[in-house]
């Protein structure tokens, strides 16, 4: 005899992946997004240091490898620090703050980057009707 009382859930995923759509973490904690902008900014600041070093030694190899030792220190620090950081906070803190901090600073800009709508106001906040409670009592 076939058994005739299924569950509901029989042949159902019953759960939802919560991390389904996250980015992987890729090195050191940091994400793809978050591995590039800190590769870049590193190669950015090796490239100075090594241009000046290339033209003191007179031998062109001294770029690239201030730039590749550069960047290998810079994921390695910057994913320690932006590991620090990240702990604990939500997945898109990183990308808030750094809006937040672009619409302080440049409100003109942050407009591009989607940190136009950020509440930048500080200071305290009042509703009317405490302000109304208040006069009238």
């Amino acid at each position: 005899m076939a058994n005739t009382s299924q569950s509901p859930d029989d042949g159902l995923v019953t759960f939802l992946p919560h991390r389904l759509n996250r980015q992987p973490i890729v090195v050191r904690g940091l994400t793809t997004d978050e591995l590039w902008i800190c590769a870049g900014l590193s190669a950015a600041a090796g490239l100075v240091p090594g241009l000046l070093l290339a033209w003191l030694t007179r031998s062109i190899a001294m770029v690239p490898t201030l730039l590749v030792a550069s960047v290998a220190i810079g994921v390695f620090v910057g994913g320690g620090f932006l590991r620090r950081q990240k702990r604990g906070r939500p997945d898109t803190w990183l990308y808030r703050q750094l809006q937040w901090r672009l619409a302080l600073r440049h409100p003109g800009l942050a407009a591009h980057v989607g940190g136009g709508g950020l509440i930048t106001r500080t200071g305290v906040w009042t509703t009317r009707r405490l302000a109304n409670r208040r006069r009238g009592a």
